[in-house]
């Protein structure tokens, strides 16, 4: 079991490579979303929001934060082994390792960063 700062810690790189992409892809692909990740086994969930201009940091939800637009949810080891290789997600997905909440058209664009 991971704890939460490695958690926090992935979830991070994941964003960070979101900022190292090329401007015009990022507003491509990159709609205004809140994102949430809730990690099961350790009961904390992260937020963060990306846009065209990249992601904001990665922060812990506190109790009066409302629900984000696109909602993860997995436990610590699967949140990550998907920021180790992000290509593991949609395995995770679909075998039920990883539970997301959101817009068919919100998942086609996050698609196209992993």
């Amino acid at each position: 079991m991971a704890t939460a700062e490695e958690c926090q810690a992935a979830l991070q790189s994941l964003i960070g490579r979101i900022a190292a992409m090329d401007a015009k892809a990022r507003e491509a692909h990159l709609l205004d979303r809140t994102l949430s990740c809730r990690v099961t086994d350790l009961g904390v969930t992260f937020l963060t929001r990306l846009g065209p201009h990249g992601a904001d940091e990665i922060r812990v939800a506190d109790n009066g934060s409302p629900p984000a637009q696109v909602r993860f949810t997995a436990d610590s080891d699967t949140v990550v082994a998907i920021a180790a290789d992000p290509g593991t997600f949609m395995r995770a997905w679909i075998s039920g390792k990883l539970k997301v909440q959101g817009s068919v058209l919100d998942l086609l664009h996050l698609r196209k960063l992993l």
